[in-house]
């Protein structure tokens, strides 16, 4: 096993690794975009450089590092491309926004390309885990955006709970690889795996809210065509 430092931000750098990699051991079978940080702060809170920086690690780092390897996986006809999104991929809340905005953006890149490389036999995994024992709530990966006491009660929660979440979270980080490897194994490999009963009972909700406000106001969409005759 060989650790190689990567700063996903860094382009250059991000296309010289692939290159090596690929100079010395001809192939990479799978592909796991998992550098990644917490951002915490009301909209109006998160500043333009946060948000492009925040966009920068999430989103543009992993799709130019996708690219990078792709063609000889292409080529090769097999290999697996696993982005690591959240649960706030598919839904957000207060303190959440960016954070969520760039999991929402990688997961539409996401399932475009799954539809785009199926023909080469390439496999494309969106995990969604909800909370689990990494350090994502630690002092090297959270980030907060400065404090404006009129979101104190919407955000102050949220921000409480990321502070004091360290260390608490239930998810157990090794039963969550054996699950993205069982899912990566099996024939039929999910578009998109949801890991923890956290991020399935979130999903679920979200998605029966979706479908409930649809379904509620499905008349209007549908009466904006143009009028026959």
């Amino acid at each position: 096993m060989e650790a190689i430092a990567l700063d996903v931000t860094d382009g250059e750098r991000v296309d010289a690794v692939a290159a090596d990699v690929l100079a010395r051991y001809g192939r990479v079978d799978v592909l796991v975009n998992n550098a990644g940080r917490t951002q915490v702060g009301a909209f109006e809170e998160t500043t333009d450089q946060e948000l492009r920086d925040l966009f920068e690690l999430h989103v543009f780092g992993p799709a130019r590092l996708t690219r990078a390897l792709l063609p000889q996986m292409r080529e090769r006809g097999s290999g697996s491309i696993v982005n690591m999104s959240s649960l706030g991929g598919q839904l957000s809340f207060a303190g959440f926004s960016a954070y969520s905005a760039t999991k929402a953006a990688l997961e539409q890149l996401s399932e475009g390309l799954a539809d785009e490389v199926a023909p080469f036999g390439i496999k494309v995994l969106i995990v969604e885990p909800g909370a689990f024992r990494t350090n994502l709530f630690g002092k090297s990966a959270a980030h907060f955006s400065a404090e404006n006491p009129v979101y104190a009660e919407k955000v102050g929660a949220t921000r409480n709970a990321v502070r004091g979440g360290d260390g608490a979270q239930p998810g157990d980080p090794a039963k969550a690889a054996a699950a993205i490897q069982l899912a990566l194994n099996t024939e039929n490999t999910p578009l998109r795996l949801a890991l923890g009963g956290d991020a399935v009972d979130a999903l679920v909700g979200h998605l029966d809210s979706v479908r409930d406000e649809l379904a509620a106001w499905e008349e209007v969409p549908r009466d904006t065509a143009f009028d026959a005759g």
